[in-house]
């Protein structure tokens, strides 16, 4: 059976873990193995009954697949740990921001003169639900079967689309940060709705299914992002009048800015390693 490894049990490791472990289909498939630096943390995956070593070490001996889930100014100390104990066919899965694969062959390939395989992957939080939404890129080095065992686990937590090495930070805005925006975003139309006198658990429940019905409406309904917005806009209307505040406001550079400087972050934090 296929073995698989996190070195991470923190938000985005717990996410992927449990996503994938309540799919049983799926986790079938292979033993999961967890090391988390936090004895807590190690505690606390063993008590909902998942395998925990007590080392990367360990992780690195028992894992064909091992998911480097730790903290991106942590990859560099993890990899020189576990380095002389991987193999030719150890397959490296990152969900760590701004780390490339040549960030990890830098630490890997010196010992034994070899092309380590990694599959880079963007993941997000809702993946917890199974409704992730992860960005993954191939390696060269990496075989369509491993690829595809390891596309197979991330899926198992929501969609996935296939990015190119090269656009692995600039897509970290797109999908990896933007739920935290969103929720900001909701944020505020909830308070506003609680000031003028709505219950903020009704208000919470009409904006929620309205961004699921809006999703829906921009991948499902055939229509491009520009016509749905004209959809809704009535002339003279409501729409369209708070539609011009966010124009004025200044919105469609205030995104601008949130998406550069989560990728000029993710650039620093390769620098970093």
């Amino acid at each position: 059976m296929t073995t698989l490894g996190f070195i991470g049990a923190g938000n985005m490791g717990m996410a992927l873990i449990k996503g994938f472990s309540t799919n049983r289909e799926k986790s079938r498939e292979a033993e999961i193995y967890v090391y988390d630096a936090l004895y807590d943390k190690r505690e606390h995956m063993r008590n909902l009954g998942f395998s925990v070593l007590e080392s990367e070490v360990e992780i690195a001996k028992t894992c064909k697949y091992i998911v480097l889930a730790c903290k991106p100014l942590q990859v560099a100390e993890v990899l020189d740990k576990i380095k002389e104990h991987i193999t030719t066919e150890t397959v490296f899965i990152s969900l760590c921001a701004g780390i490339t694969a040549e960030c990890i062959r830098g630490v890997t390939d010196a010992e034994k003169n070899k092309i380590t395989k990694v599959v880079l992957v963007m993941p997000n939080m809702p993946m917890l639900l199974g409704e992730g939404a992860s960005a993954l890129s191939c390696d060269e080095s990496v075989s369509n079967t491993e690829f595809a065992f390891v596309r197979s686990v991330i899926e198992s937590c929501g969609w996935v689309e296939l990015i190119p090495r090269d656009k692995m930070n600039e897509v970290i805005c797109i999908n990896a940060s933007s739920p935290a925006f969103i929720y900001l975003y909701a944020k505020y139309f909830i308070e506003y709705a609680e000031q003028n006198g709505i219950n903020p658990k009704a208000a919470l429940n009409l904006f929620a299914k309205t961004l699921i019905g809006a999703s829906k409406m921009m991948t499902d309904s055939g229509s491009g992002i520009d016509a749905l917005i004209e959809q809704v806009s009535s002339k003279g209307g409501t729409t369209l009048a708070g539609l011009e505040k966010f124009y004025s406001g200044g919105l469609e550079k205030v995104v601008k800015d949130a998406c550069e400087a989560c990728t000029k972050k993710a650039y620093e934090l390769g620098a970093e390693k």
